[in-house]
């Protein structure tokens, strides 16, 4: 394959993953695929699981938060890694390991899409029927930030959807870190909270694991390569900027859940006030926060709601609909340049643009939107629930285990296999993944299935 060059004017890499390019100094003036990655892991259900550890438990499992962040990080290094070494996206990688990777991802992006484009949609319109609660109903709303998120997504390539996302996660910085300083943490004690101890209460510590493995999303963590190749990073050069950028989002994303279990602890757990699970339960800390603080502060609040919902919506219509599209594509055409007849890196691709515009993108975009609007009229259908359980939870294992093989392998370039430290940080995630995918299997009602 011929030398390439990078958006930003970097020569390329070769087919074997060599660097062909002067490494550039990791610099704050590149971060943006990081940002993108922790707003839109971090949704409004992560935010309330956060409360209800800290309604629950207090500042005892703080250190299972910070763990949690640090098992993220490795895999989305690992993720960016492989599309940085290789010049191949992940799907690349996936397809390499045999025919089931693709038949576990199109089941799984085709049943998740469909459950999980209702949920975004009905989280994101809580907070905007709570603040303007005699305009229209929930249902109503969430068509409305889906139709919004389509059009956004749709006309934007991803440098104004990064732009776009860095505000909003501006919005939910301020929120957040405004509502911990507001509640007075008890620092003492949160300090001691980083002392890794289990709480003395029945499945501590399938709760702990639960708490760990749910910090900072699931299927952004693999859309993290694809959003570092539509920055314009396609070789090894953009090595150490990309795991500059990864920490800046797990440091950002430790930041959110640390917050929100400052807020449990402080305002659920000393006054012994519970809170339901789920998006719900963020609208009750509204109420929370108007009877302690006043109606500014709920309302303040209910804007980071918003934010927290919304960036999840928009980050999961871009990325995933990335990931679909490089699917459909790598079965599509053999990614000749017709120009020239050289083939074209499938990360390239990706970075040139051509993705976001093509017909893959826009159907997954489409699905996403207008099929789930259905279950926000008629409620989410019993089997198809379970069965989202179900791949939601293997996803992460897969993700994992899969990258373990990838970068232990030829496939990648020696000199970026994975060392002792990551390997054993993705093992140990491909394991706790592993346990709480079965927990998940095994809490569903099957009996009621068939």
């Amino acid at each position: 394959m011929a030398d390439t060059t990078d958006n930003a004017g970097n020569a390329g890499s070769t087919a074997t993953g060599e660097a062909i390019s002067s490494p550039r100094k990791s610099s704050w003036k590149y971060i943006g695929p990081g940002i993108v990655v922790a707003a839109t892991g971090v949704g409004a259900g992560d935010l309330v699981a956060t409360l209800i550890a800290g309604s629950n438990f207090g500042y005892t499992l703080l250190w299972a938060a910070v763990i949690g962040c640090v098992v993220k990080i490795s895999l989305a290094e690992a993720a960016g890694r492989w599309h940085l070494s290789t010049g191949r996206t992940l799907f690349d990688g996936w397809a390499s390991l045999g025919r089931w990777t693709s038949w576990f991802f199109v089941v799984y992006v085709v049943i998740w899409g469909f459950v999980y484009g209702a949920a975004a949609m009905s989280s994101s319109g809580l907070p905007l029927q709570a603040l303007f609660p005699d305009v229209m109903d929930l249902k109503w709303w969430g068509i409305l930030t889906g139709l919004v998120g389509l059009v956004f997504v749709w006309f934007n390539k991803y440098a104004v959807f990064e732009k776009v996302m860095t505000v909003l996660v501006g919005v939910m910085f301020v929120v957040t870190v405004y509502l911990a300083i507001r509640v007075t943490p008890n620092l003492g004690d949160a300090f001691a909270g980083l002392l890794p101890v289990l709480p003395d209460e029945k499945d501590s510590i399938l709760n702990t694991l639960g708490l760990i493995g749910g910090v900072g999303g699931t299927i952004t963590l693999a859309a993290y390569g694809y959003w570092v190749n539509a920055k314009g990073w396609t070789n090894t050069g953009w090595m150490k900027v990309m795991r500059l950028d990864n920490r800046v989002a797990y440091a950002t994303t430790g930041i959110f859940v640390v917050a929100m279990l400052f807020v449990g602890a402080e305002l659920l757990h000393s006054a012994n006030v519970a809170i339901a699970s789920g998006d719900k339960g963020l609208i009750q800390l509204g109420d929370i926060l108007e009877d302690e603080y006043g109606t500014a502060t709920a309302k303040f609040f209910l804007i980071g709601f918003f934010a927290t919902s919304f960036t999840s919506l928009i980050g999961v219509w871009h990325g995933v609909s990335l990931m679909f599209a490089d699917f459909v594509e790598r079965y599509r055409k053999d990614r000749a340049d017709r120009a020239t007849g050289e083939k074209v890196t499938s990360a390239e691709e990706v970075a040139s643009g051509a993705r976001e515009k093509s017909w893959p993108f826009r159907a997954y975009l489409l699905w996403l939107t207008f099929p789930p609007m259905v279950l926000l009229f008629e409620g989410q259908p019993f089997r198809l629930i379970i069965l989202y359980g179900v791949l939601g939870a293997a996803f992460l294992p897969f993700l994992a285990l899969t990258l373990v093989w990838l970068l232990n392998s030829a496939r990648t370039p020696a000199e970026w296999r994975s060392g002792l430290l990551s390997n054993a940080m993705l093992t140990i995630a491909g394991l706790l993944f592993v346990v709480l995918c079965v927990k998940q299997i095994w809490d569903q009602p099957w009996s009621e299935f068939f």
